[in-house]
């Protein structure tokens, strides 16, 4: 079997394989939950774009997925590609690792940079990693510095109600509880000059967390709790 062939296979392999998690994603998320998501005509359908949400449960990876209505590719923190099984899931889902703390890693940058070259969206969680108590924690500033690199919309996007998933799936199925994605308007980043500091990239970050924040409901906003007032 020639590369250009075994090229072939491994795409076609990586599309049904996505294709099932998707599917298995919306009996599961069907069966156990309420879903509900608004805003879905603020979706661009096509273009570069720089998709943010806050974080509560591994839930949310698969949420998004058969939420926004276009196919996403996700930065996803290091530590969950140790697992072989989930390391699986997440190369078939089209999602790289990225080590948290700092600014970004170099590699990180350099994937994400061509996912958006190719005129995708990527999906960011800029906190890092799961809330432990469902509120907004701060953010990293690797989002503000893909945003600003790339020059492209930011798309943000809240969560509510997987941060319930930790109960079980018995709990889930009895009680199917309200989750909701809220899908707000594209925005920019301001105009910058020059060469930005850290602590000026945190305050960029800060400013795409309280897009969020706006989105969310005032007990799950946390860190940027007077935004949306």
């Amino acid at each position: 079997m020639g590369i250009m062939e075994l090229q072939f296979h491994q795409k076609r392999h990586q599309r049904i394989g996505r294709w099932l998690i998707l599917l298995l994603s919306r009996i599961l998320l069907f069966l156990l939950t309420r879903r509900r998501v608004k805003g879905k005509e603020n979706v661009p359908e096509q273009g570069r774009l720089l998709i943010v949400a806050n974080h509560l449960s591994l839930a949310d990876q698969y949420l998004l997925a058969i939420s926004l209505n276009r196919k996403v590719i996700f930065m996803a923190k290091e530590e969950i590609f140790r697992s072989r099984v989930i390391r699986y899931l997440a190369h078939t889902f089209g999602a790289f690792p990225v080590r948290r703390g700092g600014i970004m890693d170099r590699k990180a940058l350099q994937q994400a940079n061509q996912v958006l070259d190719s005129g995708q969206a990527l999906v960011m969680f800029p906190e890092g990693t799961r809330s432990k108590n469902a509120q907004l924690q701060p953010a990293f500033p690797g989002s503000a510095l893909i945003a600003l690199h790339n020059r492209i919309p930011i798309l943000p996007v809240s969560i509510t109600g997987t941060e319930k998933v930790k109960k079980g799936p018995f709990w889930m199925l009895l009680h199917r509880p309200r989750v909701m994605v809220n899908i707000g308007c594209p925005f920019h980043l301001p105009p910058v000059n020059g060469k930005l500091t850290k602590a000026e990239l945190v305050e960029l970050a800060n400013y795409i967390m309280e897009h969020i924040a706006e989105l969310l409901p005032p007990e799950y906003r946390g860190h940027y709790a007077r935004c949306g007032d």
